[in-house]
């Protein structure tokens, strides 16, 4: 066991294991590791990181304000805490948060609620975060709307799958005959449709909170769109905020063997030959962290899946990563994991204090089996010679959660250095955007050809259009009655449609 191999911080009562880390493998240059340091440095100084948008990149910021490089920035992020600190967001007797967002907006409240919910809280979180009707139909009934605060996030204020939530929650106030603006607090950027709406004299809303451009929704969590659910639901939000910080500063140190964040990226690197090859299997051995893997889902393969490196050069980069929890996972895909396709790196993650001691068979408890499962795996997974690397903290408590979240993301902007992409833009989910514009531009143009003559998706959808795509919305305009479909009995192409009686 070697210093390169273990690392191990007292302060934070943090462990970084890579006893069983990659074997040999590519490595980056001492200079590229140099480099990548020194762009993390430029970065939190307020260089512009996310080259193709000229912007900087503050999440960074968010955890300590005094690192921002002008005092706008500061007064910005320290409104929130100011607010936070004032007082009650809401009258005690509501016992609900229901939060109206999507992508980074969601998961990371989501992840806190898993990991910090417990019976005593003052207020229970449910979201809404997809455009799916039965779902929210599902949501909005099963709780006490006359007891519940709105968290309306959204940073451009128009997100569709926001919007739509937010529009279906205003219709259930409504039917209620209660008043939504008394209810509703937004957290968008500034100047936005939402930020207008919440700032309406006729009705305005609870509060505002800002999100800025300088922050993404993957790197959010530390800023209103966590601080703010954290605060309602009687989470510690600034034990959290602690966490994050105190890992940001070990992670900021420029010798790799000290710095457990550029550790697990050169560990990414090496596993995956600087290209990828390898998953990243999340298995936090913990139910409290069982959202760890979605969550770091979003942030790793939406951060360093990219087409193009910063030069311009194809590179198809990415991480793909996936996970649920330990000893679960044990009984799903570990099977392929150890003895099938070699294309995985495990990451453990634990917490040396495990809650309550239950006992069980022979003098053992719960908890005894619990490591004994994580240790069992890392070590048959060992036989097989399939890396793995462990990562230890305390507890699932705020302080180590922000920890957590914080050697995550600082890992993910160093590896993208490594590989020389920007981790601070997402032309693809851009992409999925304005294909779903065409979608419904397409979708109001075949409700207006519908007529009573039955036609197929063709000649309904005009000459250039996708018939594919064309064929597939009627049946959609079909199963919601608005359109008619006429069934054939040849290929699906000869379907006809035509409008309702």
């Amino acid at each position: 066991m070697t210093r390169a191999q273990i690392y191990r911080e007292p302060q934070l009562d943090f462990v970084l294991d890579l006893i069983d880390g990659p074997k040999g493998g590519t490595r980056p240059t001492a200079e590229t590791v140099a480099r990548a340091h020194r762009a993390m440095v430029e970065l939190e100084a307020g260089a512009v990181a996310n080259m193709d948008e000229g912007r900087r990149v503050g999440h960074y910021w968010l955890r300590d304000s005094s690192l921002a490089p002008d005092p706008q920035l500061r007064a910005a992020i320290d409104y929130t805490h100011e607010v936070l600190d004032a007082g009650p967001l809401a009258p005690s007797s509501w016992n609900t948060v229901l939060l109206v967002g999507i992508g980074g907006s969601a998961l990371g409240p989501q992840f806190l609620a898993r990991a910090l919910a417990s019976r005593s809280d003052p207020r229970t979180l449910h979201c809404l975060d997809n455009t799916d009707p039965e779902g929210m139909a599902a949501t909005l009934g099963g709780i006490d709307l006359a007891r519940t605060v709105v968290l309306v996030v959204s940073k451009s204020g128009g997100t569709p799958e926001t919007r739509n939530g937010m529009l279906a929650t205003q219709a259930a106030y409504r039917d209620a005959g209660l008043p939504f603006h008394e209810h509703a607090i937004a957290i968008t950027g500034p100047g936005s449709k939402l930020d207008r709406l919440a700032r309406d004299p006729a009705a305005p809303w609870r509060q505002v909170f800002g999100i800025y451009d300088w922050v993404g929704g993957r790197t959010s969590v530390t800023g209103p769109v966590g601080l703010v659910p954290m605060a309602l639901c009687g989470w510690d939000w600034r034990a959290f905020l602690d966490g994050a910080r105190a890992m940001d500063a070990v992670t900021r140190r420029p010798e790799a063997h000290e710095n457990p964040a550029m550790q697990l990226a050169l560990a990414w690197f090496a596993a995956g030959e600087g290209r990828g090859d390898r998953a990243l299997v999340m298995l936090p051995y913990r139910d409290r962290l069982a959202l760890l893997g979605k969550y770091l889902q979003q942030l790793i393969m939406e951060s360093i899946g990219k087409r193009l490196d910063r030069s311009g050069a194809l590179v198809e980069q990415g991480l793909v990563v996936y996970g649920n929890k330990g000893s679960t996972d044990q009984h799903a895909y570990v099977q392929q994991v150890r003895d099938g396709r070699n294309d995985t790196f495990v990451h453990f993650i634990d917490t040396r204090l495990q809650g309550p001691r239950v006992p069980v068979d022979d003098g053992f408890f719960a908890d005894d089996h619990l490591v004994g499962f994580l240790l069992g795996t890392r070590a048959a997974l060992r036989e097989r010679g399939r890396p793995t690397v462990s990562i230890q903290v305390r507890d699932a408590s705020a302080r180590s959660v922000g920890q957590l979240v914080a050697l995550f993301e600082r890992a993910v902007g160093f590896y993208a250095e490594l590989v020389d992409i920007n981790a601070y833009h997402q032309p693809g989910v851009e992409g999925g955007k304005r294909g779903a514009k065409v979608a419904l531009s397409l979708l109001q143009s075949l409700k207006d050809a519908l007529d009573d003559a039955p036609r197929t998706a063709a000649e309904l959808g005009g000459e250039g259009t996708d018939v594919w795509m064309s064929w597939r919305l009627l049946h959609h305009l079909a199963a919601t009655g608005r359109a008619i479909s006429h069934g054939a009995s040849g290929p699906p192409v000869d379907d006809r449609f035509s409008r309702p009686s």
